[in-house]
């Protein structure tokens, strides 16, 4: 049976809670275990559906992944396989990240197209591209990629857009390359950074994350490690944007101010107290000027969401330009159903703010979106239920249960056939 997540508004946030180990820095990591010879014990590893995900495509390639209390250990030595299956990778969108780390260490992969969110176009292109000019053959054939490298060559890889996973992805692929790969116009976000100090704890030589140009000697033998995964600051921006919807003072234990530092301006912008390391925020907001969303260090589309539920109920309108992914308002229609009042055309919404909102069915469209109905749904009046949470599980721990901690009413309960 189907779960749902019940929200009741009107309950200030006090209180602490801990940010869970990054979604998307964990998820590369786990493909890189995959060129480190040796146990990797993962602390902070996040307990999500895709790092499920990626333990089955561990597992099905013949390594070994468990947990060990709050760390997940890794011990790839008895890679058997270099293919994933279908039903494997429709699991997630960023399975793409195993192409580059099984070409490394095996010469060959093949595998299908990935799954993922529904959120408009998201072409692995760049990343074929990127293995191509190491030096990989990549045959694309009724959905598979079959892709053969019996050497891959260092050399300057330039990509047309800064690109997170195909950064990634070349990352990988260039630490099993002959010679220096330096990819030029290389995505800066700290997750990227976050790879890098990773591999480097493994023994490779990886250095320039963080800025747009990332070198790789490759050709070095990686062990095994123990490594922390960053914060997740995406998770640290929702419960930022949950105190700034429902009003109250919270403690948020291991966010990184520097992550967040576009989220938390839009939030001093609207009225909000914001230290560095904790906030004290009030429920009642101005509106702030354009957010729009760009690569890091700009604003982080996956933050988005929630910045625009924190924002239903401010003081006159606030302009939203979707500039990464086409389809990332899916979430506005269910915020309309709570008395919101938002505009759309093509990639600009427009948020004007509304003295109350009230409790309503609504479904999660998305991952960023279903944790943003959360977020609007402290400041709604009455019980708000959240069905289809199976796209929140994708990226966060126990959304209720650190909402919680943060002293909301927030549960889990069963779908009943009526709702």
């Amino acid at each position: 049976m189907s779960q749902l997540l019940s929200v009741r508004g009107g309950r200030r946030l006090e209180g602490e809670v801990t940010i869970q180990g990054a979604k998307n820095s964990v998820l590369p990591i786990l493909a890189a275990t995959l060129l480190a010879r040796g146990q990797v014990a993962l602390l902070g590893c996040p307990r999500l559906r895709g790092v499920d995900a990626s333990i089955r495509i561990l597992r099905h390639l013949g390594c070994d992944a468990h947990w060990e209390a709050d760390a997940l250990a890794v011990d790839t030595t008895a890679l058997r396989r270099c293919e994933i299956s279908d039903v494997l990778m429709r699991e997630m969108r960023s399975s793409a990240i195993f192409l580059g780390a099984i070409l490394a260490r095996c010469g060959q992969a093949d595998l299908s197209y990935p799954g993922g969110c529904e959120l408009g176009p998201r072409p692995i292109d760049l990343h074929l591209a990127g293995l191509r000019d190491l030096g990989a053959e990549i045959r694309e054939e009724g959905g598979f990629l079959h892709c053969r490298a019996d050497r891959l060559r260092g050399r300057e890889v330039v990509l047309r857009m800064p690109s997170v996973g195909a950064t990634e992805n070349l990352m990988l692929a260039a630490c099993g390359a002959e010679g220096v790969t330096v990819i030029s116009n290389a995505a800066r976000e700290p997750e990227v950074v976050d790879l890098q100090n990773f591999l480097n704890a493994c023994g490779a030589r990886v250095s320039g994350a963080g800025s747009s140009a990332v070198s790789i000697e490759g050709g070095q033998d990686l062990h095994g490690c123990t490594y922390r995964v960053m914060p997740d600051r995406i998770a640290a921006a929702t419960y930022l944007c949950a105190a700034a919807s429902a009003g109250g003072d919270i403690y948020l234990r291991g966010a990184e101010e520097g992550h967040l530092s576009t989220v938390t301006a839009a939030l001093r912008e609207a009225g909000c107290t914001v230290t560095a390391d904790s906030g004290g925020i009030r429920a009642r907001l101005r509106a702030v000027g354009p957010v729009q969303t760009a690569p890091y260090p700009g604003f982080p589309t996956d933050a988005q969401a929630v910045l625009m539920a924190a924002l239903l109920r401010s003081r006159g309108a606030t302009v939203f330009e979707e500039n990464i992914f086409e389809n990332r308002y899916r979430h506005v229609d269910e915020l309309i159903r709570m008395g919101a009042s938002i505009r759309v055309s093509g990639r600009v919404a427009v948020v004007t703010g509304v003295e109350r909102l009230h409790s309503a069915p609504v479904r999660c469209t998305d991952l960023r979106g279903g944790a943003a109905l959360c977020v609007a749904a402290l400041a709604a009046e009455g019980e708000t239920r959240v069905s289809q949470i199976c796209h929140i599980d994708r990226g966060y721990e126990d959304l209720a249960r650190d909402l919680r901690a943060l002293g909301a009413d927030a549960v889990r309960v069963e779908e009943t056939e009526n709702g």
